[in-house]
């Protein structure tokens, strides 16, 4: 499912976006002029398509078969949705074993369509979330579905990634109070209203800092939503998805994000959990999905509490920042301008998190 496109998304040149209350997001002519230049197939009947469910940055498939990645209209914290720092790590997970797909050409000159962007290839599968492709809606594909979500995050946190050309891309040491810090002043940034409960999460999280393994590259934003599956037996993860959130810090942030989206049979994670099929036999429980990460990873983990902690307030302060563009019209969908519910249900989840434990 994807949203429709507004009469404003996409234009044919500049001046036709001239009287448009608001900036388009895709113009046609100077896009099919870089495609050419990068030796992409652009005809002159070029046409765009959003694509997935993603509230943050912007994916279009063009009729040629690839597919266009940029920031969201604004307003716009500082340093996010940096879709050229995106680009270049695919770029160096390219000959990794981490399972991302191809960049074929990045531009970094905003004026070309209105924001930076990149091109990239597009990979044939299925997302899960909320339901399963019927060669894998079975207790025995669900097991491998976990196993194989597992197996690729330890394959990203198993790249050495000052051999990849990373150096510089995070700071290795810190991550928890660096992650603190950018949160913060995100919060400050987004908020539209006055929520006691973040302020007390975040004292929370600054009163339990735990201490961070050996750096890894972190995803920032992992979850079975953010994955594609062949959709062919056996299940198979083929691409990851969405890493405007990347860095390089703690891998428990990733495993503790994980858990925060993981639904297990008789819970009910209230009306914003982005995966609902992990509650169906045959996934297994958190438990045992850190089990697997251990063995596999050969990385002891600790209790996760800080971390799922952490990934739910993050999910407040960034819902805070799409409820703010849903409500400043720069955004048509529908579904930011829930989170204005969706902040404090989210919140009071994670002080629940915080007080009795993942």
């Amino acid at each position: 499912m994807s949203l429709p496109l507004a009469p404003d998304d996409v234009v044919r040149t500049r001046t036709e976006a001239d009287g448009n209350a608001r900036e388009p997001l895709v113009v046609l002519e100077p896009l099919i002029e870089f495609l050419r230049a990068n030796d992409l197939e652009a005809p002159a009947t070029l046409t765009v398509s959003p694509i997935g469910e993603g509230h943050s940055n912007v994916t279009f498939v063009l009729s040629t078969g690839v597919v266009l990645r940029r920031p969201p209209r604004g307003p716009l914290p500082p340093s996010a949705h940096d879709v050229l720092r995106e680009a270049r790590l695919l770029r160096a997970l390219e000959p990794t074993p981490a399972r991302v797909p191809r960049v074929l050409a990045v531009c970094e000159d905003a004026a070309t369509i209105g924001a930076p962007f990149y091109v990239m290839e597009r990979v044939a599968g299925e997302v899960i979330t909320s339901s399963l492709p019927p060669a894998l809606d079975d207790p025995g594909e669900r097991r491998r579905i976990a196993d194989e979500l597992i197996d690729a995050l330890v394959e990203v946190h198993s790249v050495d990634w000052q051999r990849a050309g990373l150096e510089g891309f995070g700071k290795p040491t810190g991550y928890p109070e660096r992650q603190l810090r950018r949160f913060t002043g995100l919060w400050e940034h987004n908020r539209t209203r006055e929520l006691p409960q973040v302020e007390q999460l975040a004292q929370w999280l600054r009163e339990n800092l735990p201490e961070s393994p050996a750096a890894t590259i972190v995803h920032g934003d992992y979850r079975l939503g953010n994955t594609m599956f062949a959709p062919a037996a056996p299940a198979r993860l083929i691409a990851i998805f969405d890493w405007e959130m990347a860095t390089i810090g703690d891998p428990l942030a990733d495993l503790g994000y994980l858990m925060s989206h993981w639904l297990q049979p008789g819970e009910d994670m209230g009306r914003f959990t982005l995966h609902t099929v992990t509650s169906l036999p045959g996934f297994p429980t958190r438990a045992e999905l850190i089990d697997r990460y251990q063995a596999r990873a050969g990385r002891s983990v600790p209790d996760l509490t800080w971390y799922v902690t952490l990934a739910l307030w993050k999910a407040v302060v960034f819902m805070e920042g799409n409820y703010k563009r849903a409500i400043a019209g720069s955004t048509d969908d529908p579904y930011l301008r829930s989170f204005g519910e969706g902040v404090v249900e989210i919140a009071q989840r994670a002080l629940a998190v915080s007080e009795h434990g993942i």
